[in-house]
């Protein structure tokens, strides 16, 4: 009785220093500077900003770059009815950001970069230390990051505001009228401002001279470049060379100019460090793997390596579009779908005989359910593949959870062929070298008795759940970094499933679609329902069989055997089996508890042999002979993340709008 009315008690006083605790961070969180102080602020960052040059030359001494010829022969070779373009796929990790860095010290005039997700690791310090030096060279350099994921020490965008006078830097649309929110405020945000928080900028770009881009999935941090030992992404991003480069310089302009990307050196946090002390020196701790960078940095000052990895593969093509959304999407006066999203619907319309689609998050908008439904009605419908996480590659848990709930319509009503990533494929486009991670023996000496046998396999199986415990803590990434950061009501929620043996887990980060094999298309768009509602997003859509071929193939390697696993109908059960489809249909429909255990579909793992020499479609009629099941979620250590996987499936439903 004396507990129960402690407790009582006790409840008041704790929800009033919750609400003190929680009024104090919204006071601190949403104090603007005044007019006075951003002027002021504004005024002392202009002051800092260097204007002494390195170079006195009218190319600004830029470095001569094969990759940056194939613009001047695009635009050469061009005409306003026949449009010349070089195109070349940046598949590999270490190859996009040689990519990057020889363009950087190609550009002769300007520089624009705008991008997700920047992180202050070895690949963000080598890309900021070379955009730096071009803007000391006499470059115009512009950086553009969305706030949920920029830089994340307010000293270090402080640094970048009064670096040069040739640098600038914009965060879009700062929610709380900061440059960086901690996960406190991200909770306050999402509690006064939902709609603008989940409003951000996916688009990205990396343009030079306004001649040659790069575009597609990575942002800037190591696990898109294989510079991770933990996680890394399997990726694709396209260089193109040609005239598409002006309006992708047009749609930047955009952005730069809208009222949602605001200077650094305006925000509350940046301008508070401006105005309390001197402006702080652009520095950043030693590298982690410094030899690795430094080999970077000489790979891309050797022009003959550059062609031979990369200008020599470039394919010279035609017609080029850069769909791209623009900022106006944001507005409240925006009305019907965004540019990017219909674009790349009519595409997939257009198909004939093959869509070959992409997407590390299968979570389809209503109107690309509807789309695929009506494709399917067809009297010759056509084939549709797509490629995708599993459960043990997935960096999101949740939205997993989703396309598991959906499973039986993709396969089913709309005729997919899934292919799910497996977290350690075998014949993936990764450099395990580059990550720096010590790779594991798997072998046992032959020779070794049993009970050594077990008494290692203990100790690795501690070994493992150190090690993921130890990843989820240490190495992954932070919470508002990631994609569906909108969906972070904790950290945990962001953290990757725990696996059953330990490597550098790859998880699939690729955006591209093939159509017909006419027309390939890289881009950022995860053909979902953030892409179609609250993200910005972009592609740049080739039109060329042999560019869409070489892009097929890509993506064809990703679903090999080695490398998916495919998810498939389950052999049907002796009796009750369609008792049992109307069951889980019934479940599935259900906006929340879908409880019914028994999925439609699992995975399954290909078995070669005599008669089963090659890899058959999920609906040939030997394709349970020669594939066994692995389970719904193989590789994964079944534990509380597979019941929370469980969970969103019977309960999320309503996730899916800002998925």
């Amino acid at each position: 009785m004396t507990a129960g009315r402690f407790l009582f008690q006790a409840r008041p006083r704790h929800w009033r220093l919750l609400a003190v605790a929680m009024l104090a961070l919204a006071a601190s969180a949403c104090t603007t500077l005044s007019p006075a102080q951003r002027t002021r602020a504004e005024a002392v960052a202009t002051a800092a900003r260097s204007t002494a040059l390195d170079c006195d030359r009218a190319d600004a001494c830029a470095q001569p770059s094969s990759l940056h010829a194939l613009a001047t022969r695009a635009f050469a070779e061009s005409s306003a009815e026949a449009p010349r373009h070089y195109v070349l796929l940046l598949d590999r990790g270490p190859d996009a950001m040689l990519a990057r860095i020889a363009l950087i010290r190609s550009a002769t005039t300007s520089i624009d970069l705008q991008t997700y997700i920047f992180d202050e690791d070895d690949a963000g310090h080598l890309v900021l230390d070379e955009l730096l030096k071009a803007a000391r060279r006499g470059v115009r350099v512009r950086l553009l990051i969305d706030q949920l994921s920029a830089l994340k020490r307010v000293d270090t965008l402080a640094a970048l505001a009064t670096a040069h006078a040739n640098f600038s830097i914009r965060i879009y649309n700062p929610v709380l009228g900061r440059a960086r929110i901690n996960y406190p405020q991200y909770l306050l945000a999402s509690a006064c401002c939902w709609h603008a928080l989940n409003q951000r900028m996916h688009t990205k770009l990396l343009l030079v001279d306004d001649a040659v881009g790069i575009a597609g999935g990575r942002n800037y941090a190591d696990d898109y470049y294989d510079w991770s030992p933990d996680y890394d992404f399997r990726d694709r991003d396209v260089l193109v060379a040609g005239p598409v480069a002006l309006a992708m310089g047009g749609n930047f302009e955009d952005f730069w100019a809208n009222v949602r990307s605001r200077p650094a050196e305006q925000l509350s946090d940046v301008g508070r460090r401006l105005l309390h002390g001197p402006p702080p020196a652009v520095s950043h701790p030693p590298a982690e793997q410094p030899q690795r960078v430094a080999a970077m940095s000489r790979d891309a000052d050797d022009d003959a390596l550059v062609r031979a990895r990369l200008t020599d593969h470039a394919l010279a093509v035609g017609a080029v579009d850069y769909l791209a959304d623009l900022p106006q999407k944001h507005s409240e006066s925006h009305q019907g779908p965004a540019r990017a999203s219909e674009g790349l619907r009519a595409l997939i319309d257009g198909a004939r005989s093959e869509v070959l689609l992409q997407t590390p998050y299968l979570v389809l908008s209503k109107p690309a359910q509807q789309l695929f439904r009506q494709m399917r009605r067809r009297a010759s419908p056509p084939r549709v593949i797509v490629s995708t996480n599993s459960l043990a590659s997935t960096d999101s848990f949740i939205t997993y959870a989703l396309a598991y709930k959906y499973k039986r319509r993709y396969l089913r009503d709309f005729g997919f062929w899934i292919y799910e990533y497996k977290p350690f494929p075998a014949d993936a486009p990764i450099d395990l070298a580059a990550t720096g991670a010590a790779l594991p023996t798997i072998a046992l000496p032959s020779d070794e008795d049993l009970s050594q046998a077990r008494e290692r396999e203990v100790r690795a199986r501690r070994a493992r759940r150190e090690r993921d415990q130890g990843s989820v803590v240490g190495h992954y990434r932070r919470p508002l970094q990631s994609e569906y950061a909108a969906l972070a009501a904790r950290r945990r929620n962001l953290e990757r499933v725990p696996l059953q043996r330990a490597g550098v887990r790859i998880g699939l980060h690729a955006k591209s679609l093939v159509v017909d094999e006419r027309v390939g298309v890289v881009g950022t768009h995860n053909f979902d329902p953030r892409g179609d509602r609250y993200n910005t997003e972009s592609a740049v859509v080739v039109h060329d069989p042999a560019f869409a071929a070489e892009l097929a193939d890509s993506i064809r390697r990703d679903t090999s055997p080695a490398n998916s696993w495919v998810s498939a109908p389950r052999a049907k059960a002796p009796v009750f089996s369609g008792l049992e489809y109307s069951l889980a249909k019934l479940s599935e429909r259900m906006p929340i508890f879908d409880l019914w255990p028994v999925r439609y579909a699992t995975d399954y793992e290909f078995q070669p042999g005599p008669d089963c020499p090659a890899p058959l479609p999920p609906g040939d009629d030997a394709f349970h002979r020669c594939y066994r099941p692995v389970g719904d979620f193989p590789e994964v250590n079944l534990g509380f993340k597979t019941l929370m996987t469980r969970m969103f499936t019977a309960f999320g439903a309503g996730f899916a709008p800002v998925l």
